[in-house]
């Protein structure tokens, strides 16, 4: 069914003579002061849009935003109910549904929740709640019928969290910055609404999860962006034993792949690439007080999960230039078994039970928005329960990307995912293109479902999403070859990838635009001041303009790793850098049409960060039309303001990429 009450988009263009703030001071978060309304933006209004008909090619881009599958799944500790976070009703609920398949029921309503977390016992479901993506979350508990519905901890201003885990008493920790120090510490809290202050953290402690006899908590540290150091928590003593703490030169991720108990809480199994490139399958034991390393690939492993008979089956997913292949193997002699066959994409994994072990697979891919496998692992078969909504859009039209190779100009391999439309021509009938920039910036472009890339793909755009330096997934020193000093490095490799596709005649690079949100919004104002004459036209999305205040305000998510990612703000040598080398700084440089736009409640970046780089381009005499939304945060999360806005960019792109309307 698609979701017509909520199709709502036309432009409201609002200019307002003086400068009136939308928040007062009270309803600051993260540093954000409110936007200021006296500048000309565009904002939703509620008004219906149309979407075309089933089958028309090329779509209506509402089709390709409508297309829509299961978000977050987690199975029931019985391993017989799928709870999952789905947006079907135009912004994300929780719903269940039995393993074997069959009508999912809403649960929630009106929340706007993510991840649903099962209490030990499988009587209630645990969520967080925030306000307009704010970030500062409260916390309830729902039974699965939907019919009692419990405020755990209320929220509170200021107070951002993030959940680790149950005991099986149904206590939990979490990490919270209620302290008022800018820092996340972490805290205990009961299903009654009890909180207890644990540890006080200097810098920024997550815990992740607790053994199965309750004793200990896995807590982990931000080290920069890409890396983290490992404890272990004794929760009676509240004393911490450090399980692995490289030096910073030589730092290490140890939460790519989560973390599995062995049944007796006598082992920690995890992904760590402690000493190597990419991260390898790892355990530490508790007595020996020592990592072992069991699978060393040459990629990423990701998503270990541990079931079966005595915890004897160990699944898990690799990464491989951003698809991902699924594992299983025994336990203790590492012989691999039977994986059955699922669609491209990217892998979310559970998995609950002894004897009849059930892991659900979660796919997210190129071809599919969504779906629900249950695999037996012990038997090496599978079974789809839950199918995407493809919104009438014709699955073999969609476009599996291509991934590429290029070396930039200083001699580095750099990597990226290319999506060319059907029947693309060469040379000189190479198609304009469009370079979607991933945020982070340790992230990564992987094969998943994107809406707007096959959307342009289908409307004869090719669509290239890079992965700069300082991406992850391609080794461990790659993710660090963008910090400090080297920023300018992956802004630079934006112009080396364009003119290395148009040199193999994959594109056509005098009708290229570059677009990107969060970081790969700061990437599109810094290439643009940066190379002018190297795109014809930009796309930020609440962006970076002056990293000096970006820093001095950033919310504790993000200050946790700045120092090591960018410097420390606070140190002279760090704000002379960034005063010289901030987008801002040479705007003047920037002479292509850019669309702007950012969430009112972002805690992440400042409004006004968006807001400096509008005023500044539109004084130049530089098109800068600004999209402006009230009732979002850091990313668009209502369906509603997503048909509005995605409409606006696509428009905007192909006015200045030179595409007709029958295009």
């Amino acid at each position: 069914m698609l979701r017509a009450s909520l199709l709502a988009a036309t432009g409201l263009i609002a200019l307002l003579p003086t400068a009136v703030l939308a928040q007062d001071a009270e309803e600051s978060f993260g540093g954000a002061k409110g936007a200021d309304l006296s500048i000309e933006a565009m904002e939703p209004d509620g008004s219906d849009v149309s979407i075309g008909r089933a089958g028309e090619h090329p779509a209506d881009i509402a089709r390709y935003l409508l297309a829509n599958g299961p978000g977050a799944a987690n199975l029931s500790p019985d391993g017989e109910t799928i709870a999952f976070s789905w947006d079907v009703t135009g912004q994300s609920e929780l719903w269940v549904m039995p393993v074997s398949g069959g009508v999912p029921k809403q649960v929630t309503f009106k929340t706007g929740v993510s991840a649903p977390v099962w209490t030990p016992d499988g009587s209630r479901l645990f969520y967080a709640a925030d306000r307009d993506g704010n970030e500062q979350p409260g916390y309830f508990t729902i039974t699965p019928d939907g019919k009692e519905e419990t405020e755990i901890l209320p929220a509170a201003r200021g107070d951002f969290r993030v959940f680790g885990d149950f005991a099986s008493d149904g206590s939990f920790v979490y990490a919270s910055t209620a302290r008022g120090a800018g820092v996340f510490d972490i805290y205990r809290g009961t299903l009654s609404g009890e909180s207890e202050l644990i540890v006080e953290s200097e810098s920024g402690l997550i815990p992740q999860s607790i053994s199965p006899d309750g004793k200990y908590a896995i807590v982990t540290e931000t080290v920069g962006e890409d890396a983290d150091n490992l404890y272990l928590l004794d929760l009676a003593t509240k004393e911490m034993t450090t399980i692995s703490k490289p030096p910073v030169d030589d730092r290490a991720s140890h939460t790519i792949g989560g973390f599995e108990w062995g049944e007796n809480s006598e082992a920690i199994y995890f992904s760590t690439n402690l000493g190597r490139e990419y991260s390898a399958l790892s355990r530490y034991d508790l007595d020996e007080e020592d990592i072992k390393t069991a699978f060393r690939p040459k990629a990423d492993v990701e998503n270990v999960e541990l079931c079966g008979p005595g915890g004897s089956v160990i699944a898990y997913t690799e990464n491989h230039n951003g698809f991902d292949r699924l594992f299983i193997r025994s336990k203790d002699e590492g012989l691999q078994m039977t994986v059955p066959k699922l669609p491209d994409g990217n892998y979310a994994l559970d998995c609950e039970g002894g004897a009849d072990p059930k892991l659900m697979v979660r796919v997210n891919g190129w071809q599919t928005p969504g779906e629900l496998w249950m695999v037996d692992p012990l038997e090496g078969t599978a079974e789809k329960v839950m199918e995407a909504n493809l919104a009438g859009l014709d699955p073999a039209r969609l476009i599996c990307p291509k991934v590429v190779r290029y070396e930039a100009r200083d001699g580095l391999e750099l990597q990226g995912l290319l999506y060319l439309p059907e029947g693309a021509g060469t040379g000189e009938n190479a198609p304009p293109v469009v370079f979607s920039v991933h945020g982070g910036p340790t992230a990564q472009s992987q094969a998943t479902f994107d809406a707007v890339a096959q959307y342009h793909v289908a409307r004869g755009v090719a669509v290239f999403e890079p992965n700069v330096r300082g991406s992850t997934g391609l080794g461990r020193t790659y993710t660090t070859l963008d910090d400090r000093e080297n920023r300018l490095d992956s802004v630079r490799d934006l112009v080396d990838l364009k003119n290395a596709l148009a040199a193999d005649g994959l594109i056509d690079g005098d009708r290229a635009a570059v677009m990107g949100g969060s970081y790969g919004g700061y990437a599109v104002n810094a290439v643009l001041a940066e190379y002018p004459g190297e795109f014809a036209a930009g796309v930020s999305l609440f962006g970076v303009a002056d990293w000096v205040t970006a820093l001095e305000i950033a919310s504790p998510a993000l200050k946790a790793s700045d120092k090591i990612e960018y410097g420390d703000i606070e140190e002279e040598r760090w704000r002379e850098y960034y005063t010289v080398n901030s987008p801002i700084r040479k705007a003047d440089q920037i002479n292509v049409p850019v669309l702007y736009s950012h969430g009112v409640m972002d805690p992440r970046i400042d409004i006004m960060e968006t807001e400096t780089m509008v005023k500044t381009l539109r004084a130049n005499g530089v098109p800068a039309p600004f999209i402006r939304i009230p009732d979002e945060g850091h990313g668009w999360r209502k369906l509603g303001n997503q048909l509005f806005y995605f409409r606006k960019q696509a428009e905007f792109i192909e006015e200045h990429l030179g595409l007709s309307e029958e295009q």
